[in-house]
């Protein structure tokens, strides 16, 4: 469920009526450019029709949890319009984010806690250690201690679904304010902001997040990239254009193949955006 929300194949977004909840649906059948002569396919038709059919005159192949196909650059958009996909152009399909130094992603969201109102005891509430090793997520997560004084990414307990994202602020161990995520973009995902924050934050402190890049077994020209936190939603449908998901190497949270040619790129974009150490197996990129 979780990667077919990250590649578009189904939309979370907030629900009618308190706004509280968020509700999935499928996406409309749609393609996005990959690389020349490549498009990622897209979307779910009702009843379970086929994406595209044999009219279209090609092969849907399927690489993981996502479709695409093979055709020639004159003609493909028309055939692709033609089989009733609508075409998404890659910035339409990243909505990544401007690139912001992390003081001010950081600086943004406590300004919000200055402005909420006090929380009060908030049960079962359990934050992102600062302090914990960035090569070990779920490690990180624990709850709150009687020393623990600052601003955290946190996950707070709700009656009925999974737990609530939220940045918290903390004195002596006792929760003083609270702002539920997302609070930006109420169309992005809770997750999305709080680990983009979490990356801010250990940018800050000096212990950025992690990439691993290691020659890729058996592929001379390919690379596997090793992450080690989970990264927003916009920053997976990055990888996924650009490369493939494969099978976790030890110790990691997440890896991808990638084109050698790529590297550079894939580099910039996560030191850019995210503020990561790009690691290069024989040197640093």
């Amino acid at each position: 469920m979780d990667l077919l929300l990250s590649i578009g194949d189904l939309i979370e977004l907030p629900s009618h009526g308190d706004g509280n909840g968020r509700q999935i649906y499928l996406a409309p059948p749609s393609y996005v450019e990959k690389a020349p002569g490549q498009y990622l396919l897209l979307g779910v038709r009702p009843n379970g029709a086929p994406l595209v059919d044999e009219t279209l005159g090609a092969e849907v192949l399927h690489e993981g949890h996502t479709r695409f196909l093979e055709l020639g650059n004159e003609s493909a958009r028309a055939r692709l319009q033609a089989a009733h996909l609508h075409e998404i152009t890659r910035a339409q399909w990243l909505k990544r984010p401007g690139v912001e130094h992390a003081t001010k992603v950081v600086t943004r969201m406590r300004q919000r806690l200055d402005g909420a109102g006090e929380s009060g005891q908030i049960a079962d509430l359990k934050i992102i250690d600062p302090e914990a090793s960035v090569l070990y997520y779920r490690g990180r997560w624990r709850p709150i201690v009687s020393g623990d004084s600052g601003d955290f990414v946190a996950r707070r307990p709700q009656a009925y679904g999974a737990d609530l994202w939220c940045f918290v602020r903390v004195e002596h161990g006792v929760p003083r304010a609270l702002v539920d995520l997302p609070a930006d973009d109420v169309t992005a995902t809770g997750c999305d902001e709080a680990w983009h924050t979490q990356a801010a934050i250990d940018a800050l402190r000096g212990t950025p997040q992690v990439m691993h890049v290691h020659l890729a077994p058996g592929r001379a020209d390919d690379l596997r990239l090793d992450l080690f936190s989970p990264v927003p939603g916009w920053a997976q449908r990055y990888l996924e254009l650009v490369g493939t998901l494969v099978p976790l190497a030890r110790g990691a949270l997440v890896s991808y193949r990638v084109p050698m040619s790529a590297i550079d790129d894939v580099s910039v974009f996560f030191t850019d955006m995210l503020w990561m150490h790009v690691n290069v197996e024989g040197g640093v990129a």
